[in-house]
This record gives structure tokens, C-alpha cells and sequence, in this order.
């Protein structure tokens, strides 16, 4: 953590910090915060493959049934699947 950076937690660490607010309300400190203006460079990239019609479906009604994206779904079944092709 940089040292020219101040915390309401008074905590040491950025794990320190999250239990701090894990037990915490930041209306008990309201009164001790100050107004700052920071820029979030977001950087994510979405790549787009086709996927046949029919399977489509069935990914989307499985997706459905889990309360998930199908979005989500994909990732993690690629995951899944990258993971058990790798060696190790």
C-alpha cells in the first residue's frame, strides 16, 4: 500500500482494509471522508465466435435453468475445459 494514501480503517494492508469494512459501516465514518476525483481505465475485450443455431438454444435454456448468462456459462465451461488440456 502506498504510504501517501490515507485509510479510515487506520488498517496497514489491503486485506486489512477489507476486513475493516467487512465489519463496518462507512456511515460510522461519514463524517471523516473527503470528496476525490480519480479516472478507471477499464480495459476489457469481448471476442465473438459463432456458435450453430440449434446449439445456441440449448446453451441458452441450460443457462436459464443455472440462473446464469450464457455468457457466463460459455466462459466457464471453456475454462473448464482449457484447464483439463493443460499440462500439469
Amino acid at each position: 500500500m502506498r504510504r501517501n494514501k490515507s485509510s479510515l480503517s487506520g488498517a496497514r494492508s489491503y486485506k486489512e482494509i477489507g476486513d475493516y469494512w467487512d465489519t463496518h459501516d462507512l456511515t460510522e465514518k461519514w463524517g471523516e471522508t473527503r470528496k476525490v476525483e480519480f479516472d478507471v481505465a477499464i480495459e476489457s475485450e469481448r471476442v465473438y465466435c459463432a456458435i450453430e443455431k440449434g446449439l445456441s438454444e440449448k446453451v441458452h435454456s441450460i443457462a436459464r435453468e443455472k440462473g446464469v448468462s450464457p455468457d457466463t456459462l460459455i466462459n466457464l465451461w471453456i475454462q473448464e475445459k482449457v484447464q483439463k488440456q493443460l499440462p500439469g
